[in-house]
């Protein structure tokens, strides 16, 4: 099914978003879409959206597959993730949602064998409305032969340098708030010197339960505070992994970085595994309580 536009899609899909969860992919080049719309099926969400400009294709399996939708939007626009996720936000009330990009792929412990839904299930019984995860940055291993960065065969990630500071609460004090921090690493601090400060963080809220009045911030938070937390009060919740080609792809084709980057790996490069037991045996991502 395909939408000519966004007040197209919230206007004609109350049914289809009243079955969550559902996942949004935003769609900003034409890199990797269809390994990243079917991911996201298997992992049983029970309706993809992808967010595209209407000049790029989608595979026929893929565009003609059940629960799979398209929506035709200008990712260039300035705040078009926050506007099409605040708008699904108003439309799917009391639903989980998820958000990424194109050539991210979500990862939660034990993914290989328990659907989304279950996750979300616990996580609703430990009366959780939003699920903390980590960007791990992605690369290929050989930039000549994959120049935009992104290999699905020989991508690698940082095994180390990962680094979190309290989130301070904008008052004259800066005291630090609640339950909240600020997590950094990966490429985007390995080659800092290109990414703005206000990009560096690898901390999105991306997994939440939509609710009247909620809105999404530009930063990727949230205007209920609570849903900004990595945990309750009492105990560890469960955390997620997005392993993402993004900012890989930024930093090749920005002219500002690509002619000084030869390669991404370093001595805590380690082969990317698809699994998530490796990323929980590299603690990017956490249980909680889930056993």
């Amino acid at each position: 099914m395909q939408y000519r536009s966004l007040d197209h899609f919230i206007s004609d899909s109350k049914a289809v978003l009243s079955k969550g969860p559902t996942a949004l992919i935003m769609v900003e080049d034409a890199i990797e879409i269809e390994t990243t719309l079917r991911h996201h099926q298997q992992l049983g969400f029970a309706t993809v959206v992808a967010f595209m400009p209407a000049s790029f294709a989608l595979a026929r399996d893929v565009a003609e597959s059940q629960g799979v939708l398209r929506v035709d939007y200008d990712m260039d626009r300035e705040g078009a993730l926050e506007n099409a996720v605040n708008a699904v936000i108003e439309a799917a009330p009391g639903q989980w949602l998820y958000t990424c990009y194109n050539a991210e792929y979500l990862f939660y412990p034990f993914c290989e064998t328990r659907t989304v839904g279950e996750l979300l299930a616990f996580h609703t019984e430990e009366r959780r409305d939003a699920m903390l995860t980590y960007v791990v940055d992605l690369y290929a291993d050989d930039l000549g032969a994959a120049p935009n960065a992104v290999s699905l065969d020989n991508a690698f990630l940082d095994r180390s340098g990962y680094y979190a500071l309290a989130r301070p609460d904008g008052t004259p004090d800066n005291h630090p708030k609640e339950r909240q921090l600020d997590f950094f690493g990966g490429l985007r601090w390995r080659f800092e010197e290109h990414v703005p400060a206000a990009r560096r963080k690898i901390d999105r809220i991306s997994l939440f339960r939509a609710k009247p009045g909620l809105r999404m911030r530009d930063d990727h938070t949230f205007t209920d505070e609570e849903y900004n937390t990595y945990a309750c009060p009492w105990h560890h919740n469960i955390t997620a992994s997005i392993c993402s080609f993004r900012t890989a792809k930024a930093l090749k084709s920005n002219p500002g970085s690509r002619d000084s980057i030869a390669s991404f790996k370093w001595h805590n490069s380690a082969p990317f595994e698809w699994h998530s037991r490796q990323l929980l045996d590299l603690g990017l991502m956490e249980p909680g309580q889930w056993f």
